[in-house]
């Protein structure tokens, strides 16, 4: 079987992808198919839209601005989605946790509270959830400090056993410090492979075509971690424009690839067709990734 790009023509931003049984499923901002839009697929190619994950968001927050969520499964055959919305009270992006039982929901969040809300830091966006190979479960995400012209980090912390609390205190990871970052680092992901911790993310402006993405080597789950000297790794090409918000996926045959979103290169910024679904993969090359993308070409399937 092969493909070609993109593998979801729609507008689906900040994909985040989960895999239960024979099931794929992708997460991404939210659009007119609800707050948490869900694309099922049983190979990463064929994609099928389905119910909003989130009909109710939190009651800390307000409707319209619910982004980049992640689904990482929780205990007892639960699954928890973390998301961010507009928080009523400070009025800024933050962070919330919700549950569930199915992958594609729907997830409640029963919290009065978000669950990370950096007000001074201009707001908590891009949570993205890790379980380390021993369990331990992490959380990663962007203070919005370019929304107040502030610097932007990349942060960490541990989770309850439970995923729903933070514990103990968060540590910086990143900071816009490189050239092609400018303004921005966000969409944090941190990936294990090979027994060594990556931590992929995007930077520079999400709606220009500079839009691009990078990665870093970490000792630990909470670093310290060391930006690659070849970022970005992924970056605009005549076919895809400002790819970025990557998120990295195991297939059952053991492959790494890369579901990310991509503008066509005449309608950057546009809403429609805006930020289509691309799937490229990742090969490991002395213990680098390297993206084989953006690809427009005729290419082998997933296995």
């Amino acid at each position: 079987m092969t493909f070609t790009n993109p593998v979801h023509s729609d507008n689906f931003p900040d994909p985040g992808a989960l895999r239960v049984g024979e099931t794929w499923y992708a997460y991404g901002t939210n659009g007119p198919a609800g707050n948490v839009p869900v694309l099922t697929s049983p190979d990463l190619v064929t994609w099928t839209p389905v119910a909003d994950a989130l009909p109710q968001i939190g009651k800390w927050a307000t409707a319209g601005n619910t982004w980049a969520p992640e689904v990482i499964e929780g205990p007892g055959g639960t699954y928890l989605l973390y998301y961010t919305a507009r928080s009523t009270k400070t009025n800024v992006q933050c962070i919330g946790v919700a549950e569930a039982d199915k992958p594609g929901g729907p997830f409640v969040d029963q919290s009065d509270e978000p669950l990370v809300c950096q007000a001074k830091e201009g707001g908590s966006i891009d949570a993205s959830p890790f379980t380390d190979e021993n369990g331990d479960r992490w959380l990663y995400w962007k203070n919005d400090g370019n929304a107040i012209g502030q610097p932007t980090y990349l942060y960490g912390a541990r989770l309850s056993a439970d995923g729903l609390k933070i514990s103990g205190e968060s540590k910086r990871l990143l900071v816009n410090d490189a050239g092609w970052e400018a303004h921005v680092i966000e969409a944090p992901q941190m990936a294990r492979h090979d027994g060594k911790l990556y931590l992929f993310y995007s930077a520079n402006a999400f709606d220009k075509e500079e839009y691009a993405l990078g990665y870093a080597t970490c000792e630990g789950p909470l670093g310290p971690c060391v930006k690659a000297a070849e970022n970005p790794i992924l970056h605009t090409s005549p076919a895809a424009a400002g790819p970025g918000h990557g998120f990295l996926v195991t297939t059952p045959g053991g492959e790494s690839w890369l579901l990310y979103h991509a503008w066509p290169p005449s309608a950057v910024g546009s809403v429609a067709p805006g930020r289509q679904l691309w799937l490229d993969r990742v090969d490991w090359v002395d213990g680098r990734p390297v993206v084989k993308g953006p690809t427009v070409e005729e290419q082998p399937a997933p296995n």
